[in-house]
């Protein structure tokens, strides 16, 4: 079905670049180069909602008359011109969009940073990426404020409750978004040179592991990640009989945090579509709930753990979700038992659907969903044909078709290299392929990550690979949350430890854990120690189990409980 989409003359045609950061790799024939030939399209969209945010909302008019306003006032006003970095940095407000989308149309290079970093975390990436301008919501600024005080950079904040505060100390060079002139809905966005080879974006790494590194996409990269979702959006129509485009819009309620590249994925196809975002302040799955009843919401995207809270509440609360078509998660694996879950409730009326993608890929380059993804639940699908996938063994070998290995990556997505880095930069990449640091597995063409190279437990020789043992937990009816590591051993070398959040009101011990998991693990596989934790289980903006965190406290007891049994 797919080869109606990906051959010769198709929407998705591939061909291979001869130049540029992307030589080597398959390219979409057709489609935007960059990411202002895109967002240009969407100005046909007219009076269409595209963000609703409470009370507030714009159509995709508003929305790209406001962004070309304040694209003429980064370039006009300010003097900024291509090349020049521009910060981001603000909750899920509707503004956000504005405000990275003015960037691009203005040619500059767009730098989101996490909006729950610490003033340290701010100033790191601020030195770091060193831009002309930042964009930043209230929250933010008085965590930017002193170094933009340090630098010559210019401010316009947003959604600034605290602006008159008393004894607040002035700053130079700031504007309020609101003060703006209104924008002129038939103005044009400035004329500017963007070529496909420009950066678009510098996005940091969620630094779970050090410090975050600043991943730098190309345009030409953009607009691939910008045209993916589409692709697997019709290949998902196809594989359901039905021609890709037809029907009704898309209305999306986006949980993911702007600035993360999962989020990226999701708006790029409302976008394509011209579908609506309808956005939340903070996570509240009763909430979410009242939004998809209130807005027709047709699809999800969230973290898996968001899904999963999502579903127990809508049991609890006997709500049909009669207008959900599809269910996607990303950001973070998804725990087998999730389509399951899905499943055994709404049978196959909502579309389930995951994927893989990182920072480095500037978001999903690969989907599972629908009927695949209820027979392959543990798979995160097939890649984009841009993308080409390798199985890497120690040397860099390719392994043959079953065996794990590192997941390598290439395609027309791939960012050009961490920005001022050559050094991470020349150990992430190599001949255009990314090293993505994922043991991995393909069968039938179908990629199953089993666990992080780092991550992975080697317990007397064996290999544990914590993601299967994850699932395993995650299978228990008690479970809500787990996480699965290793902790030092003096004869084994290391050994398999868990923590667990069980549900409320649920009872089950750490022994019956160990049992659910002897039922399907191998011995060597079954955590010998599991700790059930009474508090969430840490995470950052994104999803991600911060294992960092709880290495400490597991060491810690295990440490304890081998003290009491004398070892």
């Amino acid at each position: 079905m797919e080869a109606a989409l990906i051959g010769p003359g198709g929407p998705f045609a591939v061909v291979r670049a001869e130049d540029g950061p992307q030589a080597g790799s398959l390219v979409y024939a057709d489609g935007p180069r960059t990411l202002r030939e895109f967002v240009e399209t969407t100005w046909a969209f007219g009076d269409q909602p595209f963000l609703i945010a409470g009370e507030h909302s714009y159509s995709y008019g508003e929305f790209f008359a406001a962004a070309s306003a304040l694209a003429c006032r980064l370039s006009e006003t300010y003097g900024l011109r291509p090349g020049d970095r521009a910060v981001v940095a603000m909750r899920n407000h509707p503004e956000w969009q504005i405000a990275f989308w003015a960037v691009q149309l203005a040619g500059l290079v767009a730098v989101p940073l996490n909006a729950w970093w610490t003033e340290e975390e701010f100033t790191y990436a601020l030195d770091d990426s060193g831009p002309r301008v930042l964009l930043v919501d209230g929250e933010r600024m008085p965590r930017v404020a002193a170094w933009a005080r340090s630098s010559e950079a210019r401010v316009i904040v947003f959604h600034d409750e605290e602006r008159e505060a008393p004894g607040s100390e002035p700053l130079g060079g700031v504007e309020w978004y609101e003060d703006l002139p209104a924008p002129d809905p038939f103005a044009a966005p400035p004329e500017v040179e963007i070529r496909p080879e420009d950066d678009a974006t510098i996005i940091y790494t969620s630094g779970t592991t050090g410090r975050p590194k600043g991943a730098v996409a190309t345009q030409l990269a953009q607009a691939g990640a910008a045209r993916n979702p589409r692709f697997h959006a019709a290949a998902s129509a196809l594989s359901r009989g039905v021609i890709p485009g037809q029907g009704p819009a898309p209305v999306s309620l986006l949980t993911f945090p702007f600035f993360h590249v999962a989020a990226f994925t999701s708006f790029y196809a409302a976008m394509s579509a011209g579908g609506a975002l309808v956005l939340m302040r903070k996570w509240d799955a009763e909430e979410a709930l009242r939004l998809i009843r209130e807005h027709g919401v047709t699809h999800y995207a969230g973290v898996p753990a968001t899904a999963l809270q999502l579903l127990a509440a809508a049991t609890r609360e006997g709500d049909g979700l009669e207008s959900l078509q599809m269910l996607n998660t990303g950001g973070a694996a998804a725990p087998p038992d999730l389509v399951a879950r899905l499943t055994a409730r709404y049978g196959e009326r909502i579309e389930p659907r995951n994927g893989y993608g990182l920072t480095e890929t500037s978001g999903g380059v690969m989907a599972n969903f629908g009927a695949d993804y209820r027979l392959h639940p543990g798979s995160v699908g097939r890649p984009t044909p841009t993308t080409e996938v390798r199985i890497a063994g120690p040397a860099g070998e390719v392994l043959p078709e079953g065996e794990v290995g590192e997941l390598w990556l290439r395609g027309q997505a791939l960012v050009r290299g961490y920005w001022r880095d050559e050094a991470a930069t020349a150990q992430a990449f190599s001949g255009g392929w990314f090293r993505t640091g994922d043991l991995a597995v393909v069968h039938e063409g179908r990629v199953s990550v089993v666990d992080r190279l780092k991550d992975m437990v080697i317990r007397g020789g064996e290999n544990v690979y914590c993601v299967e043992v994850e699932g395993v937990l995650h299978d228990h009816p008690d479970v809500e949350d787990a996480a699965v590591l290793g902790v030092a051993h003096p004869v084994l070398g290391e050994e398999v430890a868990a923590v667990v959040r069980l549900r409320p009101g649920a009872v089950a011990t750490a022994e019956d854990l160990r049992a659910h998991a002897r039922r399907s693990l191998a011995a060597f596989k079954v955590p010998a120690h599991v700790l059930v934790s009474g508090e969430p289980l840490p995470r950052n903006a994104t999803g991600k189990i911060l294992k960092r965190e709880l290495r400490g406290p597991v060491e810690r007891e295990v440490r304890e409980a081998r003290a009491v049994r004398g070892e």
